[in-house]
């Protein structure tokens, strides 16, 4: 075998794991927010937003809010 071909071999296969792991999806990121007032967490979606994460693609939003209730905290952290 000559060297050129065995070099070509070689890469292509060196590849394939590559190729089979990009096709993989990614597990997306969960974001949980609770929030005493029901101000809602607009800045921090835009945020992420400029930072790559879409939700519904890449990223799972979680918000919750006590509405002014502190006593009610406890409870909406149980279900986060």
């Amino acid at each position: 075998m000559r060297r050129r071909e065995f070099m070509v071999g070689l890469g292509s296969t060196a590849a394939m794991p590559l190729a089979a792991r990009a096709q993989q999806a990614a597990k997306p990121n969960r974001v949980a927010y609770l929030d005493l007032v029901a101000v809602g967490p607009s800045v921090i979606k835009q945020r992420l937003q400029e930072l790559g994460y879409i939700e519904g693609k890449n990223l799972i939003f979680d918000y919750r809010s006590a509405e002014g209730q502190a006593e009610r905290l406890p409870q909406l952290v149980v279900k986060i």
